[in-house]
C-alpha cells in the first residue's frame, strides 16, 4: 500500500535506497513506463489509434521540455515560480481532450499527486531524483517486503535478539504522541495512553499533513513563522487500488505492462498495472488514482468503489470479463497517522520555506520526506532527510551549534 518503486537509478549519483536494496538482494523488476502508446484505451470502449497517442505524448513531451528551459531562467527564491498549469497555457497547451487529459495525468499526477494547477514548475520540471540518480525505477516484489530497507537501517543501532527480532528496549510502538512541551531545559512527551517521557531534545518526524492537523499539540504553539511554512506546503494523497481476479483478461506480454483509461473526467481510474512478471499467476490488476479522486473514494463504500472499477473494465475490456473477487483501498488521508501519502511542493515554495520547514524549534528537531529539499515524496528524500537533521541536532548536542540560520527570501 505504500512505497513499491526504489526510483531514480543508473544515473550519474547511486540512489541510497537502491545500494540498500542491492545489499539485501530484493527481488525487483524493472518498470517501463514509456510503451504506451497500444495500450491507451477509450471511455466507451476501444483503443485509442496507436499515431493518436503517439502524438498525444510527444505533445506533452515538447512541452515538458520546453518548461524544462523556462526553469533555468527562474531566479532561485521562488518568488516568479509558476505552477506547471501555466507553464502549458504558455505554450498553448492546455489538455483538454480525454486522450490528451490522461496522458497529461500520467505525466504529472501520478508523479506528484496533485494536479498542474497546484505543482511548482521550478521544484519538479526538471525533476532532482530523475537528474541526479537516473530515469529508471524498479518495482519491490520480494516476500520481505520494501520495509527490509527500514530493518536494516534500524538493525544498525537498535538491538536485537538471536532470531534478529529488535527487542530494543528504546523502541515503543503504538505509542500515539499527542502533546509536546518544550522549553530551554528539555521536552516532554505526553502520548494517548497517559504515558510520559523526558528528554533533552525531540525528532518529529510526523508527516506534513499530521503536523496541519490537530493530533500533536505543542506547548508553547509553534512560532508563526513555524506554523505558516508548514501550512503551505500540501499532503498530497496518492491511492493504489488492488484488485483480484478469478482468471486473466489483459493484454501479456513485453509492452503491455501499463495502460491508461481515457475518460471525460479527468483522473478517473486512468492509469493501470498489472503484475505477471512480479507476481505470476496471481491475477491482481492494480489502478491509481489521486488527489479529489483519492478523498471521494476514500469516502464510499470497497463494494462501491469495485462497481464503479468493474464498469471502467468492461468499456475497456468487454462485459464478459469476470468480476474482481477482493478489492484493497488504502485510506491515507483518511488515516490520523498520515492524513496522506506524501508532501507537494506547490507554486513559490523554495529554499526560504524549505529552511524554515526543516528548522528547529527550541530542543524540538523536525525531519521527514517534506524536510528533503530536492527529493520529498520518495524514499530517498525521507532518508537522506532524516540524516540531515541528525547531523543538525549532533552538531548541536556535541559542539553546541545550534544556531540554524534563515536566509532571506531573496537571497
Amino acid at each position: 500500500m505504500g512505497a513499491n518503486w526504489v526510483e531514480g537509478v543508473n544515473g550519474p549519483q547511486v540512489n541510497p535506497i537502491w545500494d540498500m536494496a542491492n545489499k539485501l538482494r530484493l527481488r525487483n523488476f524493472f518498470s517501463d513506463f514509456s510503451n504506451l502508446s497500444a495500450n491507451t484505451y477509450k471511455q466507451g470502449g476501444g483503443l485509442y489509434d496507436q499515431s493518436e497517442v503517439e502524438k498525444a505524448i510527444d505533445l506533452a513531451d515538447g512541452v515538458h521540455a520546453a518548461g524544462e528551459k523556462l526553469t533555468q531562467t527562474l531566479p532561485p527564491s521562488g518568488r516568479e515560480d509558476i505552477s506547471v498549469l501555466t507553464m502549458q497555457r504558455l505554450k498553448n497547451q492546455v489538455p483538454s481532450t480525454p486522450l490528451d487529459m490522461v496522458v497529461d495525468y500520467y505525466t504529472y499526477d501520478y508523479e506528484f499527486a496533485e494536479p498542474p494547477r497546484v505543482t511548482s514548475l521550478q521544484n519538479t520540471v526538471p525533476l532532482p531524483t530523475f537528474s541526479n540518480f537516473g530515469e529508471d525505477v524498479y518495482f519491490v516484489a520480494d516476500q520481505r517486503g520494501y520495509q527490509s530497507v527500514v530493518y536494516h537501517t534500524a538493525h544498525q543501532f537498535l538491538k536485537s535478539d538471536k532470531t534478529g527480532t529488535i527487542c530494543d528496549r528504546r523502541l515503543m510502538l503504538n505509542k500515539v504522541v499527542r502533546e509536546i512541551q518544550y522549553s530551554a531545559r528539555g521536552v516532554t512527551v505526553k502520548t494517548e495512553d497517559g504515558s510520559v517521557y523526558k528528554a533533552d531534545y525531540a525528532m518529529v518526524s510526523a508527516s506534513v499533513g499530521v503536523l496541519q492537523s490537530e493530533l500533536i499539540k505543542f506547548k508553547p504553539d509553534l512560532p508563526t513563522w513555524k506554523i505558516l511554512a508548514i501550512y503551505q506546503f500540501d499532503m498530497a494523497v496518492y491511492t493504489k487500488i488492488f484488485l483480484k481476479f478469478p482468471s486473466k483478461f489483459w493484454p501479456e506480454g513485453n509492452s503491455t505492462q501499463f495502460f491508461l483509461y481515457a475518460n471525460e473526467r479527468r483522473g478517473y481510474y486512468g492509469v493501470w498495472q498489472h503484475f505477471e512478471r512480479e507476481y505470476p499467476g496471481s491475477n491482481v490488476l492494480l489502478v491509481t488514482v489521486t488527489d479529489e479522486e483519492s478523498r471521494r473514494i476514500e469516502q464510499q463504500s470497497d463494494e462501491d468503489t469495485k462497481a464503479e472499477i468493474m464498469q471502467v473494465l468492461k468499456e475497456m475490456f468487454g462485459k464478459n470479463i469476470p468480476d474482481a473477487t477482493d478489492i484493497l483501498v488504502p485510506r491515507w488521508w483518511s488515516n490520523r497517522f498520515f492524513k496522506g501519502t506524501f508532501s507537494n511542493w506547490p507554486i513559490g515554495v523554495n529554499r526560504y520555506e524549505y529552511d524554515q520547514i526543516r528548522a528547529p524549534v527550541g530542543r524540538v528537531y523536525f525531519t521527514g520526506e517534506h524536510t528533503s529539499e530536492h527529493y520529498n515524496g520518495f524514499v530517498h528524500g525521507a532518508y537522506l532527510a532524516g540524516i540531515d537533521s541528525a547531523n543538525m541536532l549532533i552538531k548541536c548536542m556535541k559542539k553546541g551549534l545550534c544556531k540554524f540560520d534563515i536566509k532571506a527570501k531573496d537571497a
